[in-house]
């Protein structure tokens, strides 16, 4: 029987300028004599970067490592099979992941099949891990994804194009730091791609059929902290304080839909990024005010709330109308961060959405959006975002 848990943290949390200096003494302290660092090459080379500043904490300590550093975008099966092997081959015991969400999933998905079996594809779904994974830390480098304190692994079957998630508490790092001076260089279309994946992460909570008045306080205060900050960091990288504040939202963010789960803007976000290999944060934005616009008659009364919070005037409105105004704050916050408004932008092809719509109706984040939807709709909401302009 597998356990279950109502409310879920992470064990430890590790945030501010200069936490990275902790990695050495922290993985000393959890006894990881050996642990797989895996992240990307373009991190690896990086002078004085994230992964040359780990591997210098980890040596203070006098901890050994071995690396793998091919992770790829959309993460995909053959790298965490290349990754376990190069586990086994070196002898570690745990695994330290470097980098943004891809970097994550990477670790945890290499992590699952080191001890829940070989094929990962058969454990898509929710609370499917019968044992426990490697210890696991994760030195996070984006204010996007928040897979460095959640439950949430995805991963791409590169034979056909699906991307999956495995959802268990398993999954969550033991330890994760989120340092902002790590983020200082990130450029600008990375940073609104991967705030916009915090800001989506913010929203869908708040709506989501399970949530609870502690992911609501989470939310709100998340995407406060986007509205301040985001269109910030894009126009200038190096605004430590926007930085700062973009990750106290993603870590916000993270555990409210830790808890309170997601909806259909990622379900179908996940469908774009397998078969197109996109971008996950330029999806989850494009899809966003299509798919809440869809959703908006469920909770009309939530969006209303949500319009307060992104700074819009509702005053004498009805519910309605000031839900409605919600819709136009998340649209002028993509036209803001220079998201695309259409899917096409991406590569998407209509030929494709019967069967997105299929797939997305089956992603572990489709069973909590507030709006029961058909495949029908959903190949409408797809098309929706095609025509887009």
């Amino acid at each position: 029987m597998k356990e279950n848990f109502d409310f879920l943290m992470p064990s430890v949390n590790f945030f501010g300028k200069g936490v990275i200096k902790k990695i050495g003494a922290r993985a000393k302290m959890l006894k990881m004599s050996k642990p797989l660092i895996v992240t990307d090459k373009f991190l690896r080379k990086m002078p004085n970067g994230p992964v040359e500043q780990t591997l210098a904490s980890l040596k203070s300590a006098g901890v050994d490592y071995a690396i793998y550093d091919g992770v790829e975008p959309n993460p995909k099966v053959r790298n965490i099979q290349e990754a376990k092997k190069i586990y086994l081959d070196n002898s570690c015991d745990s695994i330290i992941t470097v980098g943004g969400g891809s970097s994550h999933d990477a670790g945890k998905g290499t992590g699952i099949i080191l001890t829940n079996g070989d094929d990962i594809t058969k454990l898509a779904g929710i609370e499917t891990l019968d044992n426990p994974l490697p210890p696991l830390m994760a030195v996070n480098t984006t204010a996007g994804t928040a897979s460095e304190l959640t439950r949430h692994c995805v991963i791409t079957n590169e034979q056909t194009k699906l991307k999956f998630v495995v959802v268990s508490w398993r999954n969550v790092p033991l330890v994760s730091f989120n340092d902002p001076m790590l983020m200082l260089d990130v450029p600008a279309g990375l940073t609104a791609s991967t705030g916009m994946d915090t800001f989506v992460q913010a929203i869908e909570p708040y709506v989501s059929t399970n949530r609870n008045e502690i992911t609501d306080g989470q939310c709100i205060q998340a995407i406060k902290l986007v509205e301040e900050s985001l269109r910030e960091v894009v126009a200038n990288g190096h605004n430590i304080e926007a930085r700062t504040k973009m990750v106290e939202a993603e870590m916000l963010g993270g555990m409210a839909f830790n808890n309170a789960d997601l909806g259909y803007v990622h379900a179908m976000a996940h469908q774009l990024g397998g078969q197109y290999d996109a971008p996950h944060g330029v999806c989850c934005a494009i899809l966003l005010p299509i798919v809440e616009q869809y959703n908006l008659i469920a909770c009309p009364e939530r969006f209303a709330q949500l319009a307060e919070v992104m700074g819009e005037d509702t005053t004498g409105l009805s519910t309605r109308d000031a839900a409605e105004l919600s819709i136009k704050a998340m649209r002028q916050m993509c036209d803001d961060v220079n998201i695309p408004r259409s899917i096409k932008a991406i590569g998407a092809k209509p030929e494709d959405f019967e069967l997105m719509a299929e797939n997305a109706l089956k992603d572990g984040n489709a069973p909590s959006n507030p709006r029961k939807g058909t495949k029908k709709e959903l190949v409408q909401l797809f098309q929706a975002a095609y025509d887009a302009e």
